[in-house]
């Protein structure tokens, strides 16, 4: 409808059956479902450990995911969609919330970096690039996922039995609040209900079978119940709503301040002078293939030059992809 704007969702891309398989980029994409908010979803796949992506956009507007509370509240703040004003001062709501975005979002981050074989983690953010330049990006994420989570190899057990113990204390909370009812708070959804469910669908799709937090969880019936729920009425059902789109040229994918170039026909627009922040990302878009480049290079320098029989990294961040 002409004169109404249109909405973009930019996520990283979907896998393991669903819309989009990163766990920021997923609560996003269900909270504005619950919404009804009609939005395109396209995919930005440029630049892998962005931690602007999500980010919602139309014309010159942008809410970036790297900004005050995320894409969620910045919709809020703004005014754009806000399925909260209600909630927003009661507090057993605000600590479920805090519950979720802490204790289950740091045993989620622990799974896919730590606790597991990693191959789900390079699938979501890594597949796409070149081998040695993924493999380099994926150990730098592991480290700094045990910066984040305060983990050594002195307190790494101990570390480890603290995630899961605050994950199934939340879970068995959740399960009792949510009941046999439809949602977590006055039977309607909310942000709570969209983190939440983005966190259930990806621990349930994404983790391995053997998963600890995975096996914790589903022990829970009316919690599975619930996303199954919810997966079917307003992601499985509405996915015509939201067409996914993908984009290779940098110049229309790089997250920005300016004009929407997500639309389906390409338009002719008059030349004009690009302003300091187009010049800025496009400065960096060369710095970062420049670093690819240097990446690769040292690392078949690498290959040819050492043992790596005698290389010995931290005991859990040896990967094989194959």
């Amino acid at each position: 409808m002409e004169g109404v704007p249109e909405f973009n969702l930019v996520a990283r891309k979907p896998c393991f059956g669903l819309p989009t398989a990163c766990p920021t980029c997923l609560p996003v994409y269900i909270y504005l479902k619950f919404a009804h908010f009609p939005f395109h979803l396209a995919f930005n796949s440029l630049y892998p450990d962005s931690d602007q992506i999500p980010y919602v956009e139309s014309g010159t507007y942008v809410a970036y995911n790297n900004e005050t509370g995320g894409v969620i509240e910045r919709l809020k703040e703004d005014g754009i969609v806000d399925l909260d004003s209600e909630l927003n001062s009661v507090p057993e709501w605000i600590s479920t919330k805090a519950m979720i975005s802490s204790w289950l979002a740091d045993a989620l981050v622990y799974e896919l970096w730590l606790g597991s074989d990693g191959s789900s983690a390079h699938k979501i953010y890594y597949s796409e690039l070149a081998w040695p330049i993924g493999k380099i990006l994926f150990l730098q994420q592991v480290r700094t996922t045990k910066q984040q989570l305060g983990i050594t190899k002195e307190n790494a057990e101990w570390r480890e039995e603290e995630i899961y113990r605050r994950a199934n204390i939340a879970y068995k909370a959740l399960s009792t609040r949510l009941g046999e009812h439809n949602f977590l708070f006055d039977n309607r959804p909310s942000s709570v209900d969209a983190i939440f469910l983005g966190h259930v669908l990806v621990t349930l799709q994404v983790l391995p079978e053997t998963s600890v937090l995975r096996s914790k969880l589903v022990e829970h019936e009316n919690l599975i119940r619930y996303a199954e729920r919810v997966k079917t009425e307003f992601i499985e059902a509405g996915s015509s709503s939201s067409v996914p789109q993908f984009h290779s040229d940098p110049s229309s994918s790089t997250p920005r301040r300016g004009p929407s170039n997500w639309s389906s026909k390409p338009k002719t627009k008059p030349k004009r002078e690009k302003t300091e922040e187009e010049k800025t990302f496009r400065r960096r878009a060369k710095y970062f293939l420049a670093t690819q480049l240097f990446a690769v290079v040292l690392f078949l320098s690498i290959m040819g030059g050492y043992d790596y029989s005698a290389v010995e990294l931290d005991d859990d961040e040896g990967i094989d992809y194959d």
